[in-house]
């Protein structure tokens, strides 16, 4: 995360005290959990703190000594999606030394985040909300550039000779595009989604290894 996003989650959204013992851990571990689960049926909008320090089986009091506010929790959960999701694509993009085996990791990231998206009705929640809320959108920028320096130091592998900013412009935009199209083939059927999500990676590609 860039010293942007980190001095405005400082601001807006960062937990009073970070768990420094184990039990102290859990029972955050417990808050998020409790959360997500609320999230997952009513909606980040419709949760309260209240029902999160219950089904957390914690206070209101310890609730708020760790999150603030409600934008708190879901900025935490926001991080640790992020968090997730870049260890996943530089392990994908690691090892890969040709066009045939970026062609193949990328394709198989764009699935899995698809799954994610299908899969995970709370991030789906939480990256829908991005453009109400400025600290979310700084923290999906960040992602997206933090995504694109590993597709970039891929690029530079497979075309040494390319201009790095040119390589940098490309990976930035791939992945931010990625980004939206992720939320606009789940906000439609299924079969629709599908498509979309298929033709995104043929136009990806085509920009990354000329398919």
């Amino acid at each position: 995360m860039d010293e942007k996003v980190a001095a405005r989650a400082d601001q807006v959204a960062a937990p009073r005290r970070s768990p420094s013992q184990q039990r102290s851990r859990e029972r955050v571990e417990r808050m998020l959990s409790a959360a997500s689960a609320l999230i997952a049926e009513q909606g980040s909008d419709a949760m309260r703190m209240g029902e999160v320090a219950e089904r957390a089986e914690v206070s209101i009091g310890s609730l708020y000594q760790f999150f603030p506010d409600k934008r708190a929790i879901v900025w935490a959960l926001a991080e640790r999606y992020t968090a997730e999701s870049q260890a996943c694509i530089a392990a994908a993009l690691k090892d890969v030394g040709d066009a045939e085996g970026l062609r193949q990791a990328f394709s198989e990231l764009v699935d899995i985040y698809y799954n994610l998206f299908l899969a995970e009705p709370v991030m789906r929640d939480i990256w829908s909300g991005t453009q109400a809320d400025k600290a979310l959108r700084e923290l999906e920028l960040a992602d997206s550039r933090a995504n694109a320096e590993f597709l970039v130091a891929v690029l530079k592998r497979l075309r040494p000779n390319a201009d790095p900013v040119g390589l940098e412009t490309t990976a930035f935009l791939v992945w931010q595009m990625g980004e939206a199209a992720m939320r606009l083939a789940i906000s439609v059927e299924r079969e629709e989604g599908d498509r979309l999500v298929a033709a995104y990676k043929r136009m990806a590609l085509r920009e990354l290894v000329g398919e």
